[in-house]
């Protein structure tokens, strides 16, 4: 059987051995994992956000362009 993996961090070219780690260490590279994942989240929701703010600012545009078009008609 092959022996487990060192738990290494990689941060700013260095590799680091998470088990050598003090307590306080410990905690914030917690912190920057969860703070990493909710980056990623939130970035995941603007993407839907901007995509639908783009399809609804569309359709109130098309509106405008329809009335506009019809009160030339009339």
């Amino acid at each position: 059987m092959s022996e487990p993996a060192e738990n290494i961090i990689s941060i700013d070219d260095n590799e680091i051995n998470y088990d050598e780690l003090n307590e306080q260490q410990r905690y914030w590279h917690q912190q920057m994992l969860d703070l990493r994942n909710k980056q990623t989240r939130i970035q995941f929701e603007l993407d839907q956000v901007n995509a639908s703010f783009s399809v609804f600012q569309n359709l109130f545009v098309g509106s405008l362009q329809e009335e506009e078009k019809q009160q030339e008609e009339e």
